[in-house]
């Protein structure tokens, strides 16, 4: 599958996901097998760029390419400002917001809240594509409210103003993250256009991602929440969907290390003080439904030092060596492969 002229190595993504997908992490789920990857939302308001907060999500350097990066805002004029002023500083992609339904960003009328405005939704388009010289790909939902879905609309205008890529995720504004992801609108979105189309919204489990893909005909998948804690979804997904056969759960030595990587990684990005705090929810999340992982996650939390943080992982990660050589996440969740 191609982006413009990125060639991506398959079609199982990481999605953009604010305060999760940050370098390291991004970096982490290619390295376990994620074809493509799109930095956490970065805002379009030039009095920003320069916080810290936007100057490290729109960090990419030494990260594998293609380096894309998420874009959000209502102004037209400050998002071709956002995209020309990424560019400069070795954006490949420039993907624009119109999915996220935190109420916050609907409050300023960026993200999901656009769809309520197609006039403005077409020259965002068409502004952002005609300045810069790299793909302009759009993430949105499909639509408003269930009675106002509009998906077809936008993918139509889209595809007109030389968007290169698609990606829906199956679930209106209104639903946020409740209730089920429907494919259907997917499927009418891939139908009526040339341009590739990603599936997004509960793509959970290799059997998934196969399902979802044949039912909507979709050029690849985006995984999200499921890639918290487990960023080897990626190389079971592409496996699964390769083989029709499932990877066994990774070992614990490898866990163990790639957790040691990760958390150094995540501490040189974000400094002592604020990476050993933002460290806690991937630490909590890698350790869910593991034996004795909610008892450590709670004395996890109370450390405050990043040594102290990564010594106690160290430790409850070879103390799993005592179930298995191999993650144990319980019979439920056996044939997920973790």
């Amino acid at each position: 599958m191609n982006i413009g002229p990125h060639f991506l190595r398959n079609n199982v993504f990481v999605a953009p996901m604010a305060g999760v997908t940050d370098r390291p992490f991004r970096q982490l789920c290619k390295q376990l097998g994620a074809g493509y990857a799109v930095s956490e939302m970065a805002a379009s308001d030039p009095r920003l760029w320069a916080s810290e907060k936007t100057s490290r999500r729109i960090n990419h350097d030494g990260e594998m390419e293609p380096k894309a990066v998420q874009i959000a805002g209502a102004d037209p004029a400050m998002l071709v400002a956002s995209a020309r002023f990424n560019v400069e500083r070795g954006a490949q992609i420039i993907d624009i917001n119109m999915g996220c339904p935190v109420k916050k960003v609907c409050n300023s009328w960026c993200g999901s809240a656009l769809l309520q405005n197609e006039k403005l939704v077409g020259e965002i388009l068409d502004a952002v594509v005609s300045a810069v010289d790299v793909p302009v790909t759009l993430k949105f939902r499909t639509g408003w409210d269930r009675q106002n879905k509009n998906a077809l609309t936008i993918a139509r205008m889209a595809e007109a103003a030389g968007i290169a890529m698609l990606t829906l995720h199956g679930r209106t504004r209104a639903d946020r993250y409740n209730g089920e992801a429907e494919y259907d609108t997917i499927a009418l979105v891939k139908a009526a256009v040339s341009i590739p189309v990603v599936a997004n919204g509960d793509i959970t489990t290799p059997e998934k991602a196969k399902q979802v893909l044949a039912l909507t005909g979709a050029d690849a998948v985006m995984v999200g929440r499921a890639a918290q804690g487990r960023p080897w979804i990626f190389r079971e997904i592409v496996h699964y969907l390769e083989t029709g056969t499932y990877l066994p759960a990774p070992q614990v030595a490898e866990v163990r290390q790639l957790m040691n990587e990760h958390l150094r990684a995540h501490y040189a990005f974000y400094g002592d003080f604020m990476g050993l705090r933002t460290a806690r929810k991937h630490i909590g999340w890698y350790v869910r439904d593991l034996p004795g992982g909610e008892e450590f996650r709670q004395r996890m939390n109370r450390m405050e030092s990043c040594d102290e943080q990564l010594a106690a992982v160290d430790g409850f990660f070879e103390s799993q060596l005592a179930y298995g050589d191999r993650l144990q996440y319980g019979l439920a969740a056996q044939k997920l492969a973790a």
